[in-house]
């Protein structure tokens, strides 16, 4: 067989650990070949490729991004895209399509399935946000990165008797702040799930203080102030699938603290630095398991797929199930942290 492949949306420790495998196993296994489309949805749109072969792919195990490249390109915003994306995956004879990404690519291909495209998707997202997997890879090591900066910025915090707002992605769920709040030990821990009241984290300030420890808050970019408050955004401009580019909230929210207790606050945002660098030896593992699984998936037949994670197995779901809704923290799990604010 001939099989596209391409990645898209924000890059991701772990991308290049799902190409090999992809590659290896359908290489080895069942002799087949394999076209690498540049920049996510950009590549059979525009027909840019690359050469993706098992030499291609030797040593880019424990490389960060994706040698594939990356976009967050919408075919369906683009005139006659659906056509265009056809005729590309025809012209190079690819007989299936494995497109590697987060909700937004893996919308696009469950639209593409529903049209007759060949397609098999691979979850990746840092934000864990996917329904339908228990976890995406590239979580683990942002948590890990998260939970690295957290461990350092106590020292200083305690040196200099100050707060330190602590921002890390998450636009709509709020699981990186709540694994590696609670993995580093922060005091306050605010999500997009529930909007907080600026009162009672200024109250937990001041509890903090009060036991001569300075405190850390891990904010999620989405969080929004319960007080009619909105998402804070870097710009009102929005991409391809109408997203808003968010930041500033750990700006905001230090400058509140500070203005409200008369303490000294600072933020701190970790930005891409979650989303790059060598994935952990989780997300390595999860992410070739995914690829070896999406490879067998296109030669069961078994088209319209994606990988998912079910407790230690690797299971295959619809793509309309894997995308038709968010996967946010639930209430339970964020009072079950809370009693550590403070």
């Amino acid at each position: 067989m001939r099989v596209g492949m391409l990645t898209g949306g924000g890059d991701c420790p772990g991308l290049n650990a799902v190409i090999r495998a992809v590659v290896r196993k359908g290489a080895q296994s069942f002799g087949d070949e394999f076209v690498g489309f540049r920049d996510g949805w950009r590549g059979p749109l525009e027909d840019d490729t690359m050469t993706l072969d098992v030499d291609a792919v030797r040593g880019i195990l424990p490389r960060g991004g994706t040698i594939l490249g990356s976009s967050r390109t919408n075919p369906f915003a683009v005139d006659g895209g659906v056509e265009r994306i056809k005729d590309s995956l025809a012209s190079h004879g690819c007989d299936a399509l494995i497109a590697i990404g987060g909700e937004d690519t893996l919308g696009v291909a469950a639209r593409l399935a529903d049209l007759g495209v060949a397609v098999v998707g691979v979850p990746k997202t840092i934000d864990n946000d996917l329904s339908g997997t228990d976890f995406t890879f590239g979580f683990d090591t942002a948590v890990n990165i998260a939970t690295e900066a957290i461990d350092r910025l106590h020292t200083t915090a305690e040196s200099h008797h100050r707060v330190l707002v602590v921002e890390v992605m998450g636009r709509h769920a709020g699981w990186i702040a709540l694994h590696a709040g609670l993995a580093g030990g922060a005091n306050i821990i605010l999500i997009p799930e529930r909007p907080f009241d600026i009162e009672k984290v200024c109250a937990q300030v001041e509890s903090r203080f009060a036991t001569r420890f300075s405190p850390i808050v891990v904010v999620s970019e989405g969080a929004v102030p319960a007080e009619g408050g909105s998402m804070t955004l870097v710009s009102g401009s929005k991409d391809a699938f109408g997203h808003v580019r968010l930041g500033g909230i750990g700006d905001r929210l230090a400058s509140e603290i500070e203005h409200r207790t008369g303490k000294e606050a600072r933020a701190v945002v970790l930005g891409h630095v979650q989303r790059g660098g060598s994935p952990t030896a989780f997300d390595r593992w999860l992410a070739t398991r995914f690829g070896l699984h999406a490879i067998q998936a296109v030669h069961d037949g078994d088209l319209g797929i994606m990988t998912a994670l079910r407790g230690t197995d690797i299971v295959r779901v619809p793509l309309s199930e894997g995308t038709k809704e968010l996967k946010v923290v639930r209430p339970e799990l964020y009072e079950e942290a809370e009693v550590l604010f403070g």
